[in-house]
């Protein structure tokens, strides 16, 4: 069974291609622009997911397709380019008779305390959210129409090792790691969910390779735990051994600083939701995998001070 990844070198591509391999396939297909082999056996295809006869030819001959391509935090590029590089993706997989497994972000719903399950209608905030939605929906039309069997996989805000990107990771993780204290965003006193990107990897593939899972919108697994910014501090700096301290950074701050910073800019349109508990159901997935097991908190964090450990830093320390 060949199965294809669209968007190959991200981290939750790299960390899916080891799973499939593992446990699901031999026949390992790896597309991007610039694709990198996870494991020796692997086959690279060279593709701009902007043209769709590239697509078309890379995906040629799959069974499965996952699409797990990203871009930027840039909102024209994000305007642009993603519902063109979903639209020939799906359009591929179509003319391969393939199935297709979207991953999803969170982007277009509500920023408000409601608790976020499958069924949870859209409502962006910003032009990045708004983007999400219409490519969402651009996959629950195809569901509907059943030209192919398709299925959205969903997460919310990652944490995870390696070169995991996220607001937790860089405010918090990595700068604990420096010696730094870490930045909580608007509140810390709000339960946030969290994803572990390995997790995620791990549930899409068992997605992918479900025949019942497709027609539907799935929540990949998380901690249900919910921890606060405060609580998730202070694990992280049990774990690192480090003060258990850090600093609020209100969201007036971040709205000035993004004035003068394209990089804060981008992502002031998600700052609504850190001033609310962010709680995201995955009790769905859990009924439907109950031997899958989840990434604790505790353990993802463990798991990252291991690695680091083992890891010089670019200063040649370890």
């Amino acid at each position: 069974m060949t199965q294809t990844i669209l968007g190959a070198n991200g981290q939750i591509a790299i960390e899916l291609a080891r799973e499939l391999r593992r446990s699901y396939t031999d026949d390992l297909r790896l597309v991007s622009r610039n694709p990198r082999k996870v494991d020796a056996a692997d086959r690279v295809v060279s593709a701009d997911l902007l043209d769709a006869e590239q697509t078309a030819k890379a995906v040629a001959g799959s069974e499965i397709v996952y699409f797990t391509a990203g871009l930027p935090a840039n909102t024209h590029l994000w305007e642009t380019q993603f519902p063109t590089m979903l639209r020939n993706a799906l359009g591929a997989a179509e003319a391969a008779g393939a199935k297709f497994a979207y991953f999803d972000n969170t982007y277009m719903y509500p920023q408000d305390d409601r608790v976020q399950t499958e069924s949870t209608p859209f409502a962006p905030v910003g032009r990045k959210g708004r983007v999400r939605a219409d490519m969402a929906t651009m996959v629950l039309d195809e569901i509907a129409r059943r030209d192919i069997p398709a299925l959205i996989a969903r997460a919310p805000e990652f944490y995870g090792p390696g070169r995991t990107q996220g607001f937790t990771n860089s405010l918090v993780i990595d700068r604990i790691k420096a010696g730094k204290t870490p930045l909580v965003p608007v509140r810390a006193d709000r339960a946030r969910t969290l994803i572990w990107t390995p997790d995620a990897s791990r549930a899409l593939a068992a997605l992918g390779n479900a025949p019942d899972a497709y027609g539907q919108t799935w929540h990949l697994p998380v901690d249900h735990s919910h921890p606060t910014y405060r609580e998730f501090v202070h694990m992280a700096a049990d774990t690192f051994g480090a003060p258990d301290r850090y600093t609020v950074i209100p969201k007036w701050a971040l709205t000035a600083i993004g004035t003068v910073s394209p990089q804060v800019r981008e992502i002031r349109e998600l700052l609504p939701r850190y001033a609310h508990d962010n709680v995201f159901d995955a009790s769905k997935f859990a009924e439907r995998f109950p031997d899958f097991r989840i990434t604790t908190y505790r353990e993802g964090l463990g798991a990252i001070r291991a690695e680091s450990a083992d890891r010089p830093d670019p200063a040649g320390h370890r």
